[in-house]
């Protein structure tokens, strides 16, 4: 335990048996003594104002409505279902428009529909379309989206705490917080305790629910778990689930959602009892893991999608404009937050957003910096890690990641040593993220389908390999969340940066280590990305390294001879019975490349390896009488027959074409004449020819102080 956790767990050991909060409305986003300077800020500053507006236009649309309460009976998606999130959004617009108005009709309108909420809550039963494997909620399918419901209820309660009488106050509290706090910790108690992201919003309704309504009890569970003895609860989820570098373990998408509760019940504390210095605790964490979110995306905003991932979601989302607003203002003033912020085009109407909306306005944005990095896992950063390389302008930037973290519990996939790679402003071999259509009530409710499972998170729908058509752990969470990989080295300079990663227990009795790297050569405009990708067993295997890619093939060293009156799977299950094979071609000579035009821009694959090796042309699409999984494409390079084997791989970036003057140039790449010299344990040789210069590199695996050499 660190000396902070230590200082804040004494702090609450000794202050809550004696805790009366200060019961100043609002204090939790708005702050009581903050009013009149967020009011004048409104109107001084334009994105504060812009913001403003937008809020106060949703309030103005919500009053004309009658207050609707529906009895709970839809799925997510469904009309009960969105009512009731709306209904919080309302709440929450109205509680900002009535103080920074002053317009009890804003107060109002909240008061009326917390008493509807608080006549009708006790009558509601579980919600009869409980989520499948889930805790059902009472307002919702699931018990989290009732936590989140009650983040956002009771900051506008907060908001317009002073407005309502109060009798009608006591009969809010007695109708619909007082049982809600009851059925989040004794119902949900499983939840309440759970290191996951359903605890996390679970502790901190609860916590914020007990600084408003000044119940020191229910926020020393929310700090130090149900039995108050710190093993579960708020810090025992910031000690388990981030990891030294603020890496959350289940990975962006959810790292995005979690870090909301996490970072305004911080503010919530912070507020309250400052004294605690929760924002200091382990060394700043939360800011980190801002950091962090914001590093996890492409220049375009777009988180990297790998485990269970809705794609398309950016840095734009509520979460991180929560997120870059309280980390600028409370914890860490960095610049380049606010360029995020200008990005975002919003703030929350708050303390934190007038301090990021001023100092926009008073030019000092500086531009947010991507940078090469290695994002370590685990609470103690010994479980794997995600590398990130970059090279180029945010405008054209190449990253390649190389995905070497741990399973990140029931929503990871089995992609050990997983490859995706974004140039241009696009995804080049992407990952397939979750096999889900959300919020979407036609499609399994907008639930995860069950193609998630059969597919999206089996090893083959992943840029790395498969043994004997098996996935990973045999598909198997709990033993995969057992071990992680091992990141053997990480260094970027100048011209090389490279990352290698080693998983020995995927599979038994087989090892795999996968070194790749952006090497910027003198012949070349982009950097290559070297790909070697080492296989070691103790008896024979089938091998598959697909690559699954965005655009067309337009070029190849063999004539693709795809099937043109059948189509059959590639297999029977572990995602193989998805995937239908459209060309199988034996390789001469081993060796060979594939052309792929994506966004204008070309992209050759070159290959070689050390056993005989087939090209297979796949398309995903079988076995989906639903129609539910998206449009992808792959080359695969697999083999059987070998116990060892070593795919070696150079990316080249080249050429560009122009559909307006019709034109192309750089068609053709410059790479040429892949070898493998050696392949051993220990250490791999290869060669290549850029244009007439030939370059040999070399990995030591023993070598940590001359772990590449390159000549």
């Amino acid at each position: 335990m660190n000396d902070l956790k230590k200082l804040v767990m004494a702090m609450f050991c000794l202050m809550f048996p004696l805790l009366t909060i200060a019961q100043d409305h609002p204090s939790i986003m708005l702050t009581k003594k903050n009013i009149s300077a967020v009011r004048k800020g409104v109107d001084t500053y334009p994105l504060l104002k812009k913001s403003y507006k937008k809020v106060k236009a949703e309030a103005d649309k919500t009053l004309l409505e009658p207050i609707n309460v529906p009895t709970p009976k839809d799925a997510g998606g469904g009309a009960t279902h969105e009512q009731h999130k709306k209904n919080y959004n309302t709440m929450l617009n109205c509680g900002i428009a009535y103080q920074i108005s002053g317009d009890k009709k804003y107060a109002g309108y909240v008061e009326n529909m917390l008493l509807k909420y608080a006549a009708d809550y006790s009558k509601w039963p579980l919600h009869p379309k409980r989520k499948e494997n889930h805790q059902a909620g009472k307002i919702f399918w699931q018990s989290l989206n009732d936590f989140v419901w009650q983040v956002y209820t009771i900051q506008g309660y907060d908001m317009v705490y002073d407005a309502i009488s109060p009798k009608n106050r006591a009969t809010i509290n007695a109708g619909l917080f007082e049982p809600m706090l009851k059925f989040f910790t004794v119902d949900c108690k499983e939840t309440f305790d759970k290191i996951h992201n359903h605890g996390t919003w679970d502790i901190a309704a609860v916590g914020m629910t007990g600084y408003v309504l000044n119940k020191p009890e229910y926020v020393e569970m929310a700090i130090k778990g149900s039995a108050k003895d710190g093993k579960t609860g708020y810090l025992a989820q910031i000690d388990q689930l981030f990891s030294p570098d603020g890496y959350y373990t289940e990975g962006p998408y959810y790292q995005r959602y979690a870090l909301l509760p996490f970072i305004i019940f911080a503010k919530t504390i912070n507020n309250f009892q400052p004294e605690l210095k929760i924002f200091e605790y382990r060394n700043q964490l939360l800011a980190k893991a801002i950091n962090t979110s914001l590093q996890l995306t492409y220049t375009d905003g777009t988180f990297f999608p790998f485990n269970d991932a809705v794609k398309g979601k950016t840095y734009e989302t509520p979460e991180l404009v929560y997120g870059v607003n309280i980390s600028y203002a409370d914890i860490k003033p960095s610049a380049e937050l606010l360029s995020v912020a200008e990005r975002q085009a919003e703030v929350i109407i708050s303390d934190a957003g007038l301090k990021v909306a001023a100092d926009i306005e008073a030019g000092k944005a500086k531009p947010f910096s991507y940078v090469s990095q290695l994002i370590k896992d685990g609470a103690s950063g010994k479980e794997g890690g995600l590398g990130i390389l970059r090279s180029g302008s945010n405008e054209d930037q190449q990253a390649l990641l190389l995905k070497a973290t741990s399973q990140g519990m029931g929503h990871g996939h089995f992609d050990r040593l997983n490859l995706l790679y974004y140039d241009n402003g696009v995804e080049v071999f992407p990952d397939y993220g979750s096999a889900r259509f959300i919020n979407i009530e036609s499609k399994k409710g907008g639930d995860y389908l069950p193609e998630n499972k059969s597919w999206a998170k089996q090893t083959i729908a992943h840029n790395t390999l498969v043994v004997d058509q098996t996935s990973n752990y045999k598909g198997n969470p709990k033993t995969a969340q057992d071990s992680y990989p091992e990141v053997l080295y990480f260094k970027t300079d100048k011209n090389l940066q490279v990352m290698s990663a080693n998983e020995r227990n995927a599979y038994p009795d087989v090892q795999m280590i996968r070194t790749s790297a952006l090497l910027k050569v003198a012949e070349l405009t982009k950097p290559l990305i070297i790909d070697v990708f080492q296989v070691l067993s103790g008896k024979s295997h089938q091998y598959d390294l697909p690559f699954w890619y965005k655009g067309h093939v337009v070029d190849a060293s063999l004539k693709i001879k795809a099937f043109t009156d059948q189509l059959k799977p590639l297999g029977e299950k572990n995602g193989y019975e998805h995937i239908w094979l459209n060309a199988d071609m034996p390789i001469n000579n081993k060796s060979g490349y594939v052309t792929i035009l994506n966004n204008k821009r070309f992209y050759t694959t070159h290959f070689t390896t050390d056993n005989a090796v087939n090209l297979k042309m796949l398309m995903l699409g079988a076995n989906d009488p639903d129609m539910s999984l998206i449009e992808s494409k792959a080359f695969m390079l697999s083999s059987s027959g070998s116990a060892n084997q070593t795919f070696f791989n150079i990316v080249e970036t080249h050429g560009k074409t122009n559909p307006v003057s019709e034109t192309t140039t750089g068609a053709s790449s410059k790479v040429s004449e892949l070898k493998i010299v050696s392949s051993s344990k220990d250490q791999v040789s290869v060669s290549f020819k850029v244009k007439d210069k030939t370059y040999n590199y070399q990995i030591n695996y023993n070598n940590k102080e001359n772990f590449i050499k390159l000549n």
